[in-house]
């Protein structure tokens, strides 16, 4: 599909943030059910593991955040690989990068669609698997705010992933190995936080830090994003 030059090559910064954010907003949902595998996934997965582990209730507790977290990391993955990939192949990026808005601005549309479409639902599903998984009610909460910190760190994170290789033809695995690494702190204390409220140690430390590191990724990951796709184009 290709964009309406008007609507990134003038106007105000604005304006064009919004059409970019709307039209991947549009783009995910017209892909059917494409848009709603990383949703699909992490539902398989989490129900995988009562199955794997058995019925021992007691295990799960403690488990349960782990599972979630890991699942909804993984989860993001799955879509990180199109995030400019279809611009960068009909030609759209370079129309993206001359246009009047910053690319880091681009980015962090892009980044923010994303999250809608991947994040958001995570969330939604997220206390209803925890049920499944014997999670203890002190932890829901948490868990949710944990989740709202931590799952738009991870789509701005990937963003940079998917930026280095928005060149290559089969970058998907090559995008995990990048942003795994990168995505670990973010897991521990998104993992921190929820077992902090459950067994009593305390969530508030591993918020903040969880907060800390998503005002990190709101504000690195669009620069290193977009420096990575001028190489791109160039």
């Amino acid at each position: 599909m290709v964009m309406k030059g008007k609507n990134y090559l003038s106007g105000n910064n604005s304006a064009s943030f919004v059409a970019i954010f709307k039209r991947d907003i549009r783009l995910a949902l017209r892909n059917g059910i494409g848009s709603f595998i990383a949703v699909i996934f992490f539902v398989i997965t989490v129900t995988l593991f009562p199955l794997a582990v058995g019925p021992e209730l007691n295990l799960l507790t403690r488990v349960a955040p782990g599972v979630l977290w890991v699942c909804a990391l993984l989860s993001t993955m799955l879509s990180l690989d199109s995030l400019f990939r279809e611009d960068f192949e009909d030609g759209n990026l370079e129309q993206i990068v001359l246009g009047v808005l910053p690319l880091e601005l681009v980015v962090l549309s892009k980044a923010f669609a994303h999250w809608v479409t991947t994040g958001l639902p995570l969330i939604i599903c997220a206390p209803v698997l925890a049920v499944l998984l014997n999670m203890s009610g002190k932890g829901f909460i948490v868990l949710i705010l944990s989740l709202l910190l931590g799952t738009p760190a991870l789509s701005m994170i990937g963003t940079v992933g998917a930026a280095l290789t928005v060149s290559l033809r089969r970058g998907g695995v090559l995008i995990a190995l990048l942003v795994l690494p990168l995505s670990v702190p973010i897991l521990i204390f998104g993992v921190g936080a929820v077992e902090g409220a459950i067994f009593g140690l305390g969530e508030r430390s591993p918020l903040l830090i969880l907060a800390g590191g998503f005002v990190a990724s709101l504000v690195l990951a669009p620069i290193a994003s977009a420096a990575a796709l001028k190489m791109a184009v160039e």
